[in-house]
C-alpha cells in the first residue's frame, strides 16, 4: 500500500531528485509492511480453529446410517461417510463422535464411550 502511493506521487506530484528518494523509502517500508503482516497472519492462523476440510470433523458427532461392525455408513453434515467403529460395533441411528480421518475413511467410536 505505502508502495502505491509512493509511485502516485512520484507520478503526479513530486520532482526527479525527491521522486527517486520517495520510492527507495516506500519500498523499504513496503519490505517491512509484508514482513509483519505475514507474521501477524501466520500468528493469527495458529489461533483459528479450523471449519473446512477433514481436520474440521474431528470431535463432531455422526449418525450411524449403516451398521458398523466394524465398518460401517455414517451421515455427517449431510454427507454420507465409511466409518470404522473402534469398539467394534454400532447400531444404525446411534451418535458416534469421529476421532479420526484416515484417507476417506472416518475412525469413529461410540458416543460418550
Amino acid at each position: 500500500m505505502v508502495l502505491l502511493l509512493a509511485i502516485l506521487l512520484v507520478v503526479f506530484v513530486l520532482d526527479q531528485p525527491w521522486s527517486i528518494v520517495v520510492l527507495i523509502v516506500a519500498a523499504i517500508i513496503e519490505v517491512f509492511e509484508v514482513f509483519f503482516l505475514r507474521r501477524w497472519a501466520k500468528r493469527i492462523d495458529r489461533r483459528t480453529k479450523r471449519t473446512t476440510g477433514t481436520e474440521a470433523m474431528v470431535g463432531k458427532t455422526a449418525v450411524v446410517v449403516q451398521e458398523c461392525r466394524p465398518v460401517g455408513t455414517v451421515r455427517i453434515h449431510g454427507e454420507l461417510w465409511e466409518a470404522r467403529c473402534s469398539e467394534g460395533g454400532a447400531a444404525p441411528g446411534d451418535e458416534v463422535t469421529v476421532d479420526s480421518v484416515e484417507g476417506l475413511r472416518l475412525e469413529v467410536s461410540l458416543r460418550g464411550g
